[in-house]
């Protein structure tokens, strides 16, 4: 699965996806993990907003201390209405759009470790992808947006990256179904969460340096370099 996001300037996110009222603050991102903030789009009295979110969806009735719970980085399309955490949010509609460069995904090799794999899309600079999102409020009275990804079943590039167990992959949107997916009903959202083509998705591996928050540079997302023949 998607453990780490890349976050595209601004201005590109802008530029693909039309936002009325875009007030959220943020530059670009190469090692975005998990309860750290995300740009989101979303619906406001029926018009678009662009706003920051922490990565991992902490349901409004949530029972623990809000500022210290990671939440949910994934929301399973097929489990939307029999999960506790994600079916009020579903069924109210609190559905967003963020905008990624791109996304690492981990590969378990034959030698036991994990080799991260940098995935964009082709000839696709910034692409959205479906989140949840939902409204909670700390122990000291702080209210906290939060929003998790939603997944698909995952295409025949992302399964054979990521090995793993989960079969899924993030919910890639069609430009063309942006608005639909904010504004329409829960059921015409529904049949918008589909698995994006592995034809239009390209990806190599990256050096390990990802999987530690202190490095977030563009030299993340180069190719690694290959090891010579012996």
């Amino acid at each position: 699965m998607s453990e780490r996001l890349v976050i595209p300037d601004r201005a590109d996110a802008e530029n693909e996806l039309s936002v009325a009222h875009p007030w959220w603050q943020f530059s670009v991102r190469f090692n975005v993990a998990v309860s750290q903030s995300v740009p989101v789009v979303r619906m406001h009295e029926r018009e678009s907003e662009g706003v920051m979110m922490r990565w991992g969806l902490v349901p409004s009735t949530a029972k623990v201390d809000v500022a210290r719970r990671h939440g949910c980085a994934f929301v399973r399309a097929d489990v939307l209405l029999s999960s506790e955490d994600s079916r009020t949010a579903w069924l109210h509609g609190q559905r967003g759009i963020v905008p990624l460069a791109g996304f690492y995904v981990w590969q378990r090799t034959q030698a036991g470790y994990r080799q991260p794999h940098y995935v964009r899309l082709v000839n696709r600079l910034v692409f959205g992808v479906a989140v949840l999102w939902d409204r909670s409020v700390t122990d000291d009275d702080d209210v906290v947006e939060s929003c998790a990804l939603m997944t698909v079943p995952a295409n025949s590039l992302l399964a054979e990256i990521d090995n793993s167990t989960t079969g899924q992959m993030p919910a890639i949107l069609r430009r063309e179904d942006y608005d639909t997916w904010l504004r329409s009903s829960v059921a015409e959202a529904s049949r918008l969460l589909r698995t994006y083509p592995q034809t239009r998705m390209l990806s190599h591996p990256v050096a390990p340096h990802v999987n530690h928050l202190e490095f977030d540079e563009p030299w993340l997302i180069q190719p690694a370099p290959r090891e010579p023949v012996q």
